[in-house]
């Protein structure tokens, strides 16, 4: 945290939360005039009435924002230590974003829309700009505090749902982490098996190898690489944060050297049809590419750790993201125009491209690059879904051992711990690649819910002093209004239905968001602002939703399914220990930096 003397001392100052002592005393109040009733069945009648009483209070209690210029941070004990500069965010982004995918998800597509697979991933990278957009604001008005899109939700709307979002979120994360692993060791072992004495390995080494019917898969090598992650991550964010921005420059280098080397190998009539299946295909792509630029929301979770973070977040945000689709799209039409669409290869497109041209090479360098861009995602992954656990136990919805940070190492030890053995179980055991389908779920609502943080903050920057229940829930209505109109033309989309139910779900979902825009009053945020707010954060909520449709019917199952269990988590756990009720709150400022005086 900074470098001279006077960087890692903290001085305290005490601040009333006046919802959390209003909603104390008048819990005590009524606790306290309670008399007891004089038949069981009133009083069971009443136990119950207050428990319901208390779960919706605690469900709807929300977190005080704090201004991000008095750059206080909610922190007891040993915090996390700030020495991540722009370039390390950026490469965060990158490091999570682009994997082994870029050298497959790009043919793989093209074979189903052909050359114009360039348009669906520069629309994919639009909507994601968007999103960013929404992330960015967030990232700069807040405290450098880890959470993300869990702590927006609970400022912006209440503790029940930051909790659901975090749960969704962090599905996806653990089982992408374990399926990341398992492809990771699939492509060592193909490196390893370049040497002849490696030749021939079982497949149980690193491919997976089935028993029990298939109930289980074992794989020996993908837990050995996610325990030596889960080390260097456990180090300190220095050292894990060095690997990353290696294997994220030699990844970039190499798809960079791609590029270059097939633009002299591209025949443009290779272009032509440019869209084979018409103007649908494309946007079907883009609907399936979109999910390739996920990744750059992993630099909200760094900000704790950032140097400048209300400077650096935004443009760490933004900057990797764009990085990321001039990539793509660089790959996409050396691809599409080094071989004609219909005789790209299924498992290794661009490698096969490449052979197929004699530069057998550059094969060896994309197995390469796939390896460090799976590397850098794996970390990444693991990075921040530690981080998410530390804010959740530093607010008392997860135990108090997650919020636990070592004293030198300055990392969420007990955290990171524990995300690497569920990754390594999931990964060492079980075929997690087949649950692939209900991934995205948590991305896609975490996306949706922080533009509606974006909207909804914006009013209480206006009427900070006074809030008009009243115009909140009607602002509330009109959001969730878009959602299910997004969600609506996604699924008329879906199966084909008439254009003019489409227009109808567009028109209804634009009315809502004029409503918004006629009917709110909005502020002007500190920091970097989203433009055209409220219309631009619905125009996310719109197209967020109407991905989510396009989804597999078993992944809108997990998430009714999971927010179940997380609502009776909270009602069993949650709601008793996250923020416990103190009259006081401490908030830990840091100190300013002491002149260092010479002997």
């Amino acid at each position: 945290m900074g470098g001279g003397k006077g960087s890692n001392r903290y001085s305290r100052i005490s601040s009333y939360s006046s919802s959390s002592s209003s909603s104390s005393s008048s819990s005590s109040s009524s606790s306290s005039t309670t008399t007891a009733p004089p038949y069981k069945t009133t009083s069971s009648s009443t136990s119950s009435s207050t428990w319901w009483s208390n779960f919706c209070s605690s469900a709807l209690r929300t977190k005080p924002q704090v201004s991000p210029s008095a750059n206080s941070v909610r922190v007891v004990g040993d915090g996390l230590v700030r020495r991540l500069g722009l370039l390390d965010l950026v490469l965060i982004g990158v490091g999570a974003s682009i994997g082994a995918g870029i050298f497959v998800v790009t043919g793989t597509v093209a074979r189903d829309v052909g050359p114009g697979v360039t348009i669906s991933f520069a629309l994919a990278g639009a909507v994601c700009v968007l999103n960013a957009l929404c992330y960015a604001e967030l990232a700069s008005r807040f405290p450098a505090l880890v959470g993300g899109a869990y702590m927006y939700t609970y400022t912006a709307f209440n503790e029940l749902t930051a909790f659901l979002v975090f749960a969704q979120l962090m599905l996806d994360y653990h089982i992408g982490a374990a399926s990341i692993a398992r492809s990771l060791a699939s492509y060592v072992v193909t490196i390893l098996e370049l040497f002849p004495i490696f030749k021939g390995m079982p497949n149980w080494i690193g491919n997976g190898e089935e028993f029990l019917g298939g109930t289980l898969s074992i794989n020996v090598l993908a837990p050995i690489l996610l325990v030596l992650l889960t080390l260097i991550l456990c180090r300190g964010v220095g050292e894990s944060s060095a690997l990353n921005s290696f294997m994220t420059v030699l990844k970039i280098i190499i798809v960079i050297i791609v590029v270059f080397v097939g633009a002299f190998e591209v025949d443009v009539s290779n272009w032509s049809p440019f869209a084979p299946n018409g103007v649908k295909s494309i946007l079907t792509g883009a609907t399936v590419v979109f999910f390739a630029y996920v990744g750059f929301d992993a630099v909200a979770n760094s900000a704790e750790e950032s140097k400048r973070p209300q400077r650096d977040l935004p443009i760490g945000i933004m900057g990797s993201l764009l990085i990321c689709i001039a990539l793509y799209i660089g790959v996409c039409l050396v691809i599409t125009g080094m071989v004609p669409y219909k005789f790209l290869g299924e498992d290794a497109p661009l490698a096969e491209a490449f052979t197929s041209k004699g530069l057998k090479y550059v094969s060896v360098l994309i197995s390469i690059g796939a390896v460090a861009g799976l590397t850098t995602t794996l970390l990444v992954g693991l990075y921040v879904q530690s981080r998410l656990y530390l804010g959740l136990g530093r607010d008392g919805l997860l135990p108090a051992s997650f919020a636990k940070v070592h004293p030198k190492r300055h990392t969420p030890i007990h955290s990171q711990v524990w995300v690497g053995i569920v990754a390594s179980v999931l990964a060492g055991l079980f075929n997690v690649h087949v649950l692939s389908h209900i991934l995205s779920v948590g991305t896609l609502t975490g996306y949706s819910v922080v533009s509606a943080c974006v909207i909804t903050l914006r009013w209480n920057d206006k009427t900070a002093s006074q809030v008009l229940s009243s115009s909140w829930l009607e602002g509330v209505i009109c959001l969730i209004t878009v959602a299910c109109c997004g969600f609506g033309a996604g699924l008329l989309y879906r199966v084909s239905a008439s254009f003019i139910f489409l227009i109808v779900a567009v028109v209804v979902a634009s009315i809502a968001s004029l409503a918004l825009n006629s009917y709110q009053d909005y502020a002007d945020p500190p920091g970097f602002s989203c433009p055209w707010v409220p219309t631009l954060p619905a125009l996310c909520i719109f197209l967020n939703m109407f991905l989510f449709a396009q989804l597999h019917y078993e992944g809108w199952v997990r998430f009714v399914i999971l927010s179940i269990i997380t609502i009776g988590v909270y009602a069993f756990y949650g709601q008793y220990h996250a923020d416990p009720r103190t009259e006081e709150t401490f908030v830990y400022q840091r100190a300013p930096l002491e002149p260092i005086e010479e002997a």
